[in-house]
């Protein structure tokens, strides 16, 4: 068993998006993390894959790798107990992206965490990320709660799955922070066993809640304890390591939530 919390999907690296504005933002949100039991993050801003084949490559991951330092460094001092890597969260927006360069990828593993345009499922989602696997690497769907035409039963999702992805679901959906329909839906990825990690999704400023501590208390409650462990701690700790990640076990859940949500939502 692999103890403490491990965190890939975040967006930590100051004024590069939607995420920290500054190192005091981001820094302050690593302390948040650390203090809920974190023991290693991989931090992840938005990048969209087309930039990965412009002639403008080179000066926009100047201007990461600058912001990167200035919060690894930071995070160094701060916590030097605290495992820290980077990443990016590439968004599909071309179906062939070269993701040879090491800091498109989770902490250089094999691993890259994608995202579909437009929080919309693609009718072409498992050939896309069955080409990424026949080249080497393995896509992590980001979210896969949030994204509007799954289908019934949650198809597209399950397609991605046996092209050979892995999916990450967020904390926040289980603590309801999107809406009554990504609950949903995560919660019948979970009672089927499709998930394979739960991240924060952090956009790490001090005015944000960080949801992680809700969704394991949503866990906890129901006495899922054996796939909180997998989901939030083992299976991410392996990712770090490189390592495919064990599959989880099917979670009940109660049925008078069931009845709350009014079934489970599809599409």
């Amino acid at each position: 068993m692999t103890g403490g919390y491990s965190d890939f999907h975040n967006h930590l690296v100051p004024g590069v998006d939607d995420g920290s504005r500054s190192v005091a933002d981001a820094l302050h949100s690593v302390e948040r993390m650390v203090t809920a039991g974190v023991l290693r993050i991989i931090t992840t801003p938005h990048f969209l894959a087309s930039s990965l084949g412009s002639p403008l490559l080179g000066d926009l991951m100047a201007h990461h790798d600058e912001r990167w330092r200035s919060i690894r460094d930071a995070a160094r001092e701060a916590f030097p107990q605290l495992d820290f890597r980077r990443g990016f969260e590439v968004r599909l927006d071309t179906p062939d992206p070269d993701l040879s360069d090491p800091r498109a990828r989770l902490g250089g593993t094999r691993f890259v965490l994608v995202e579909w345009p437009g929080f919309s499922a693609p009718a072409n989602g498992p050939e896309i990320l069955g080409r990424l696997v026949a080249s080497g690497w393995v896509p992590v769907v980001a979210h896969p709660e949030r994204y509007r035409g799954l289908g019934r039963g949650l198809l597209a999702a399950r397609a991605w799955k046996e092209a050979g992805a892995r999916l990450q679901g967020n904390y926040g959906s289980l603590a309801g922070q999107y809406g009554r329909g990504p609950t949903a839906r995560i919660m019948r990825m979970l009672s089927e066993g499709m998930l394979d990690y739960l991240s924060s999704d952090f956009h790490g400023r001090p005015e944000y809640t960080f949801y992680m501590g809700r969704g394991v208390e949503v866990l906890k409650q129901w006495d899922c304890d054996e796939q909180l462990q997998l989901l939030a701690q083992e299976n991410p700790a392996r990712l770090f390591r490189g390592e495919s990640p064990h599959a989880v076990p099917p979670l009940r859940i109660p049925e008078p939530f069931k009845h709350q949500m009014g079934g489970w939502v599809d599409g």
